[in-house]
């Protein structure tokens, strides 16, 4: 075999080896883009521009080239010239994602040139089979692409001003493709002859560039998220510390709270204004909201029950104390609450709300039982009617948030009052705290297989003895 023979081959086998890598990497990245979603285009586009690479390489090699089936693709010439017109587009799209400013207005500008230009050229190959029909427009567009490119990422005055990530050795990979890039091309101006291997071997340092910054992005992103997670067990233990530790033990009364955030801190609260072993005031709270505004608004209203404590006797007063103390402090969040005294010794309780579900009574039948007025932080000085109710024996009252009553199925369906009060008729003779997991594993069964828990859950179930 002789040293041309061998060669050829030596090339062949670089150039299967080097596109193959570069499509396997651009279809990693393509595959990961999609499972993680819309937030992460940027990988999306290095995914889509490398695969096209890799496979306009492995098309450059007639060992590779002849495998492919003969009536789908033209001339070698012909496919590396639909490719070479397509793939300018990702690469676009990849900077865009990285610039800003005056930078992203100039590849904004480019993009669109460069999408007229592949629209022209790939059907004009198409239709004629003439491979490169504006090749001497193709050359010019990328060299004023890579370019300006070298200067944005070779310069660190204008690296800070114009990309979103600095970085020295991406700014090396970038600096050195563009030099690579700028090299073909300006030869093919000059209608000689480059080296074929220098674009795809900077285009490799380029890539591992990319992945030394990727990885390095991921564990600092990593160590950020363990910070986060770590301040939000924090807060989740500051969270619980102002729920009550223990429910309260009274004669004639028996009472069963259940929390569940949806999430490390939740927007839900509730607490007990424990009298003696006769009379209890029970309050019930929900923010608008979720995660850790909400929970802050919920920590608050620990601080507005104390000061509304000296009115516990008359849930009206008590709605108009909390609206007073709240209103001044939301921004752009309302609370619904719902508050209870209940005096077994008298055998009644009083009950008002603020735009909050209905007290549920369950004494044989269901009734809802309604005394609301408007959400806290809608109108300050508010008027809250109160509701008075006779007490029996066997009488079940239950407190809730709307994560009990609007969890949504597959079609949307709200879990809702129907089903809400089947759980209660079904569970009428078992303990409260048997009927709240009775009713949170009929809400977990109500929403789709895999989906998270919608909303935070609070319910308390009293049962008059």
């Amino acid at each position: 075999m002789g040293y041309a023979a061998l060669e050829l081959m030596r090339r062949d086998v670089l150039g299967i080896i080097l596109g193959s890598v570069f499509s396997f990497v651009g279809l990693l990245a393509c595959g990961i883009a999609a499972i993680r979603g819309r937030e992460v285009r940027l990988l999306l586009w290095q995914g889509i521009f490398s695969a096209m690479y890799g496979i306009r390489i492995l098309v450059s090699v007639p060992a590779s080239f002849h495998l492919l089936p003969r009536s789908a693709w033209g001339s070698q010439l012909q496919v590396n010239s639909v490719i070479t017109y397509v793939i300018l587009l990702p690469a676009m799209l990849f900077w865009l994602e990285l610039s800003r400013g005056q930078l992203r207005r100039l590849l904004q500008v480019t993009l669109v040139v460069a999408g007229v230009m592949a629209a022209i050229g790939v059907g004009e190959t198409l239709l004629t089979g003439r491979a490169f029909p504006l090749g001497i427009a193709l050359n010019v567009l990328v060299i004023w692409t890579v370019s300006l490119l070298a200067l944005a990422n070779g310069i660190p005055s204008l690296s800070r001003k114009f990309l979103t990530v600095q970085s020295w050795v991406a700014a090396s990979g970038a600096v050195l493709f563009a030099c690579a890039a700028l090299y073909v091309n300006l030869e093919n101006l000059a209608r000689k002859n480059p080296d074929e291997w220098i674009e795809p071997l900077a285009l490799a340092a380029f890539i591992i560039a990319l992945g030394y910054v990727a990885a390095e992005k991921t564990f600092a992103d990593e160590k950020r998220l363990l910070a986060i997670e770590s301040e939000l067990e924090i807060a989740r233990g500051i969270q619980n510390s102002i729920l009550p530790r223990e429910v309260p033990e009274l004669k004639k009364l028996r009472i069963s709270a259940t929390y569940r955030p949806m999430a490390a801190v939740a927007g839900d609260f509730y607490d007990f204004v424990w009298a003696d072993e006769h009379r209890i005031g029970v309050l019930i709270a929900d923010v608008t909201g979720h995660g850790v505004p909400a929970a802050l608004i919920a920590s608050m209203i620990k601080v507005a029950v104390q000061s509304v404590t000296g009115c516990a006797e008359n849930p009206s007063e008590v709605m108009r104390g909390l609206d007073r103390v709240l209103s001044g402090q939301l921004r752009e969040q309302f609370v619904s609450a719902a508050y209870l005294w209940v005096d077994t010794e008298k055998g009644t309780a009083w009950y008002s709300a603020a735009g909050h579900p209905p007290l549920v009574r369950w004494d044989g039948k269901l009734e809802r039982i309604e005394s609301n007025g408007i959400l806290f932080g809608v109108v300050p000085g508010s008027e809250y009617p109160v509701r008075e109710i006779q007490l029996k024996p066997g009488d079940r009252f239950l407190m809730y948030t709307d994560g009990v009553s609007e969890p949504e199925n597959g079609k949307g369906e709200s879990f809702g009052d129907a089903r809400l009060a089947e759980v209660i008729q079904r569970n009428a003779q078992r303990a409260g705290a048997e009927l709240s997991e009775e009713m949170l594993g009929e809400i977990r069964k109500w929403q789709p297989s895999g989906m998270a828990q919608q909303d935070d859950i609070t319910l308390i179930v009293l049962d008059v003895i």
